[in-house]
């Protein structure tokens, strides 16, 4: 089959806000924008995703807010898809994916469902039902995720595991925009910064890390904790000893890393944990769970540290090791931005590419349409 160069490409995403997956999909869709294929992102009207991929310049379809089940909206978005229909349809959450499948049902495109998350309905059944039959591949962003997909019901042959990506700076901060953070969240040069970048849901266990850091107490008193993220709590300080701050979101990650001494992700599930890809793409060592995807992207003994989860104590006995060698603390934070290097959005949206072609080209499994 001849498979056109350029392509015609629809992304849909429900989240509300702008979180690691939403980052995600803008991301390919630049990316994929320079090598220029036409694309459109569906997404929730109102939502903080609707106004960055405005204000980016990409088309794009609004579901309605005043439809809270998205009856409606599928039926407004079916009738844009039969008049110009994509040769991919990209979902980037659950959500989306059934959207997807009910506006296109009987349509010629490809659907395509990324997984980026590591938990799954109690009934897997209708799990392993849903990604048989709504979609002709499915984007795992880690090899965790993918064996859990097979574990599900999903048939192996449909999986392609493609990595998050990440945009690596050309060059690291100097000392100067070091200080200059570090000023503007009242901790010193000699204090030991720990950051967290994440929404603050209960698996990013941010319990954990606030935990560690009163255990902590008189053995480290000059460690300070400074959290990034979409936060349910107001900002500033959360202890009476100042130690801990939460900045809320953060448009330029530059304002953020390269002020930290240590990353630290305790999270209690991760599907790949790209957070960690951008602080080692900064030259920050990262301290991590071993669970979900993690162990895929930080080397324990050559980039950072792996710990047991739901540990308080593991976690605060590991901090309080990393602080006492800062040789170390350098030497994995340049092993890190080498690692990083093999996850950047070059390669991310290359990969996917090279999927959205097969799959317009046959050359994975079809679906059968209801």
């Amino acid at each position: 089959m001849n498979v056109p160069s350029v392509l015609r490409i629809a992304h849909i995403d429900t989240g509300q806000s702008l979180r690691g997956g939403q980052r995600q999909m803008l991301m390919l869709a630049k990316g994929l924008r320079e090598r220029g294929h036409n694309q459109v992102i569906v997404c929730l009207e109102g939502s903080s995703l609707e106004e960055r991929a405005q204000r980016e310049g990409f088309c794009t379809f609004s579901l309605p807010a005043y439809d809270p089940w998205h009856a409606f909206g599928v039926l407004l978005w079916r009738q844009q898809l039969k008049t110009c229909t994509p040769q991919i349809l990209h979902a980037h959450d659950g959500r989306g994916q059934t959207l997807a499948w009910l506006a296109s049902m009987g349509l010629p495109l490809r659907r395509v469902a990324s997984r980026r998350v590591t938990f799954f309905p109690s009934d897997r059944w209708t799990y392993s039902l849903k990604y048989k039959r709504t979609c002709h591949a499915v984007v795992a962003v880690s090899e965790n995720i993918r064996e859990l997909s097979v574990q599900a019901g999903v048939p192996r042959e449909r999986i392609t595991v493609i990595p998050d990506g990440i945009e690596i700076p050309t060059e690291l901060p100097n000392a100067a925009e070091r200080l200059r953070l570090r000023a503007s969240w009242q901790c010193g040069d000699d204090d030991f910064v720990l950051g967290l970048l994440g929404a603050s849901t209960p698996e990013k266990g941010q319990d954990l890390a606030l935990a560690a850091s009163a255990l902590l107490g008189e053995k480290l008193p000059q460690v300070r904790l400074v959290f990034a993220g979409d936060a349910s709590h107001p900002g500033g300080w959360l202890m009476p000893s100042g130690r801990i701050r939460r900045l809320g979101l953060i448009e330029d990650l530059a304002n953020f890393f390269p002020g930290l001494d240590l990353f630290i992700m305790p999270s209690k599930a991760e599907g790949l944990g790209s957070s960690a890809l951008w602080a080692m793409a900064y030259g920050l060592p990262v301290m991590a769970s071993r669970v979900g995807g993690l162990p895929e992207i930080v080397v324990e003994n050559e980039t950072g540290w792996l710990i047991s989860p739901d540990s308080s104590q593991a976690l605060a006995d590991a901090i309080l090791l990393a602080s006492r060698d800062r040789g170390k603390l350098t030497e994995f934070g340049q092993n890190g931005r080498k690692r990083a290097e093999a996850f950047s959005a070059a390669i991310m949206v290359s990969r996917t590419e090279a999927l959205y072609h097969r799959l317009v080209g046959g050359g994975l499994p079809q679906v059968p349409e209801s």
